[in-house]
């Protein structure tokens, strides 16, 4: 996000983006016996509490809501039917790698073993990498310049090339629009999911530009628009939000915690692309409120800094950037970005996506890359929990591998339990 406004933006090309993903390595080739077949800018963003600066993830601030009702159903399932309980159907992402970090196909729900809270659970759901995939295809070009701009499109582009015939996605992105006398930031899906190439390309090329960056809102809108029904059969498990951001959020009216429990609940893995455009907003910053070429932070963005990091603080001491002292300003944007950071890092881990950073857009197309192979090459796993109860806490998740050699597995950490009496996939 360039430009006089009192915001943060982006760094050269992309300006917010977001999408992460790891590929895990093992060692060498993996030995594996005969699978068998089962029946079955503005920049620094919201964060949800304040945290040290160390870079360990933190387990996700139990914000239980209430879920749509389902019908209940039989408790076991052959490979991708779908089937209802009184109890939810847990969905998980899961990615085998070998030692060389290379995919690891061919294997069957025998070679798995899965765990809830440290009790073994029974896999009633299984999917190999064959099966097509769901995604939300976030782009922040928040800031962007019309050269960025075209190369965010470039980008995205090259990633739906990447994509299986049967693989669906849709398109969101922020645009600015007139609000009174002032242009503020809008969230616009371009396409619903549509396997259509044709409407997803069109989708790209109208994407503009914006002056702000709801990241969160935007998160929130996926989970409850793009994803709004439940998965068919052969997608239960293989959902993503692919984003293509810096993650720091500058206008949204939720918060980091809403928007990840609704992307768990929704069992969506989060795959984000994160652009490095820290160094570029502090040389902005600390210049004159006078200068055309000066950043600024929003009004949320100061306001979420005095209320995580100086609650003591009086408000109207952060209400006026430009009274901000350059060493002030470059120290609420530094905390910003390491929360935005890791609040990536924990999107990405719990759900069973990954992160990736990127110091430009032209890495940004390594990146895409990368996500598409892994989604490609991902089993999904799904059980319901021998835990009956719903109270809204998060569960952990552990994935193990059985009779693979020389392998390493990554997978979706935990989910928030239902709250209510209402049946739902996870």
């Amino acid at each position: 996000m360039r430009g006089p406004v009192l915001r943060l933006a982006f760094v050269g090309a992309l300006v917010s983006s977001a999408v992460s993903l790891v590929v895990l390595g093992a060692a060498s080739a993996p030995l594996i016996q005969e699978p068998r077949p089962i029946n079955q800018q503005q920049r620094p963003r919201k964060v949800a509490l304040p945290q040290n600066n160390n870079s360990a993830a933190t387990k996700p601030r139990e914000n239980p809501t209430p879920q749509p009702k389902e019908k209940a159903a039989p408790e076991e399932v052959a490979e991708g039917d779908v089937v209802r309980v009184d109890t939810e159907l847990v969905a998980v992402p899961t990615v085998v790698s070998d030692r060389n970090g290379l995919p690891v196909k061919g294997l069957s729900a025998e070679n798995f073993a899965l765990f809830e809270d440290g009790e073994a659970q029974r896999i009633t759901n299984f999917a190999s990498t064959e099966a097509p995939f769901e995604i939300a295809l976030l782009l922040d070009t928040s800031g962007s310049t019309r050269a960025e701009l075209q190369l965010i499109r470039d980008a995205a582009t090259e990633f739906v090339k990447m994509l299986r015939p049967g693989d669906r996605l849709a398109i969101v992105a922020f645009k600015n629009v007139q609000r009174g006398s002032s242009l503020e930031p809008e969230i616009q899906i371009q396409s619903p999911l549509t396997s259509d190439r044709r409407l997803i390309q069109e989708a790209i090329n109208n994407i503009g530009t914006s002056s702000g960056t709801p990241f969160y809102d935007s998160l929130n809108r996926i989970a409850d628009q793009v994803f709004q029904n439940l998965p068919r059969p052969e997608v239960i498990g293989r959902r993503a939000v692919v984003a293509l951001t810096d993650g720091v959020d500058s206008s949204s009216e939720s918060d980091f915690a809403q928007a990840q429990a609704k992307l768990l609940r929704a069992g969506l893995a989060s795959y984000l692309i994160e652009v490095e455009t820290e160094g570029y907003v502090e040389a902005r910053l600390i210049k004159d409120c006078d200068d055309d070429d000066r950043l600024g932070l929003s009004d949320k963005q100061l306001e979420r800094y005095r209320r995580l990091f100086d609650p003591d603080a009086r408000p109207e001491l952060y209400q006026d950037f430009c009274r901000l002292g350059q060493n002030r300003r470059l120290d609420i944007s530094r905390r910003l970005y390491e929360l935005a950071r890791r609040e990536m890092n924990d999107m990405a881990r719990y759900s069973g996506g990954h992160n990736f950073v990127v110091a430009d857009l032209s890495g940004a197309r390594s990146a895409f890359a990368q996500v598409a192979n892994e989604l490609g090459t991902q089993y999904s796993l799904a059980y319901y929990p021998s835990n009956k109860a719903h109270d809204g806490r998060f569960r952990q998740i552990r994935v193990e591998l059985r009779n693979v050699n020389y392998a390493s597995v990554r997978a979706r950490e935990g989910y928030f339990s239902r709250n209510d009496n209402s049946a739902s996939i996870k």
